[in-house]
């Protein structure tokens, strides 16, 4: 049974999606206006490895996630570079592709832009003013945030203390407009004749952030969907306005289930990782010296709300670890090659079957890779042990490579599969060199190593004969 973390209620509760068999997903995106660092990057893996273990399990997943392609960042940032908004978002969209593609972040059923749904927001927008939640100053919209009777309930936050926390933040010229320090603009009035904007019932404007995020998910999902995902930074105020907006429009209720991810610490201090702090690294810088599959398995392999430390010492563990797993994989590749008859062993099968249900029920328990993963490393542990046997269950090995590379790929690695080929001027000189091992010419054995090195193949004798290795691979 499959149980998640709900920040709304503050507690773990059982899955149920709203159609049996099927998941409605919404994961807030970037704000296309820089590359993205690996404090963002660590929020698309986390959402994917929820994705694919739901997938994993049968379901059938409907995975929309945005892209903020205007706000007050992007004009900013355009007017500098001298060129438009939208060829601002077209350059960083396209990185952010790119990027998330190299970390093998699975695309999303639908990426919605903000600009692309401009009529949508405005009726949005208009029905929370005639249902009252709402009012023009100037040709700003501000949404009524006390309106709404559950304002502050996703942050766990009170209502005095927003108030009081936010009329200390706003400036007095918006003081001076809203009815409210805590209301929070839903259409914002174009100020300068350069600015993007959009014609409105209210002026020449552009959406507020909170609200695209209601309008694009509602539009692909429905009114109430299942799962909606982000950064712990977003749940106040982004979150939590989404859900006053969509349940004063609609009068039902908007998400079942909120899951927010931990945050990338870095330095001696475990500083979050973020843009406005000026401590990030770039998944763009990083992907110029770092290995992507070691990347993605670091952020993949901690579960999804607890923060990760990022340091270069973690990554090169990754890595690590990555590499013992393919030398397993092309250990069995061996054994399943070698001319050993294959033996059946029920305790294989039997230990297979168990890991299997082990890895599925703490994967369960919201989500929880680590404990996944010390379940497969048990496996890895017993399977290198049984390849060193003289002779070798080969169905069960066959099938504990299938099952493994589906684990996996919900942490998004892949394997190579171990090249096999060999051409005949390389095969004749293995089989010279077993030859003259078997007569104990020890010289020429190793003068025909290193031979097939300088070809680019590297060999190791093992109890099951000799194996052999490109240098690339």
């Amino acid at each position: 049974m499959l149980k998640v973390f709900n920040t709304l209620t503050r507690t773990k509760e059982e899955f149920k999606p709203l159609t049996e068999g099927k998941v409605r997903m919404y994961v807030c995106g970037p704000t296309v206006y820089n590359y993205i660092h690996i404090g963002n990057a660590r929020s698309a893996i986390a959402f994917d490895t929820i994705r694919r273990y739901l997938e994993y399990r049968g379901y059938d997943v409907t995975y929309v996630s945005n892209f903020t392609d205007v706000d007050d960042k992007m004009i900013n940032q355009a007017r500098a570079d001298g060129i438009t908004v939208g060829e601002l978002a077209d350059k960083y969209i396209n990185a952010f592709m790119a990027d998330t593609g190299a970390l093998n972040i699975e695309p999303a059923t639908v990426n919605p832009r903000a600009t692309e749904n401009i009529p949508e927001i405005i009726a949005f927008i208009a029905k929370l003013i005639e249902n009252g939640y709402a009012y023009e100053v100037n040709g700003d919209v501000y949404y009524r945030a006390k309106k709404f009777a559950h304002y502050g309930e996703l942050s766990d936050q009170n209502i005095a203390e927003l108030e009081t926390g936010a009329s200390q933040h706003v400036n007095d010229e918006e003081l001076a407009v809203k009815e409210d320090p805590i209301d929070f603009a839903l259409w914002k009035a174009q100020k300068l004749s350069d600015e993007i904007s959009w014609e409105s019932p209210w002026g020449q404007g552009r959406p507020g952030w909170h609200i695209e995020c209601s309008v694009m998910s509602t539009k692909y999902l429905g009114e109430t969907f299942d799962i909606h995902g982000g950064g712990q930074d977003l749940q106040f105020p982004h979150h939590e306005n989404e859900i006053a907006q969509s349940e004063a429009k609609t009068g039902k209720k908007f998400v079942n289930y909120w899951l927010h991810n931990g945050f990338v610490t870095v330095g001696q201090n475990d500083e979050k990782m973020s843009k406005s702090l000026g401590n990030f690294v770039t998944v763009h810088e990083l992907l110029q010296h770092v290995d992507a599959r070691s990347l993605r398995f670091f952020m993949a392999s901690t579960q999804y709300r607890r923060p990760i430390r990022y340091t270069e010492e973690n990554l090169v563990e990754a890595g690590n670890v990555l590499q013992r797993m393919q030398n397993t994989l092309d250990d069995i590749a061996y054994r399943l090659n070698d001319s050993t008859t294959s033996v059946s062993s029920p305790n294989l099968a039997t230990r297979l079957d168990a890991a299997l249900e082990q890895f599925t029920t703490v994967m369960d328990d919201d989500f929880n890779v680590q404990n996944g993963l010390t379940v497969v490393y048990g496996m890895l542990r017993h399977i290198n042990q049984e390849i060193t046997k003289a002779q070798v269950d080969k169905e069960q090995l066959t099938r504990f490579v299938t099952e493994f590379k589906k684990i996996m790929l919900i942490f998004g690695i892949e394997f190579k599969d171990q090249d096999t080929h060999l051409d005949a001027q390389v095969a004749d000189l293995l089989w010279q060199r077993d030859a003259a091992r078997d007569e104990k010419n020890f010289a020429k054995s190793d003068e025909i190593r290193e031979q097939l090195k300088e070809m680019g193949i590297v060999i190791e004798d093992t109890p099951q004969g000799t194996r052999w290795k490109r240098i690339d691979d």
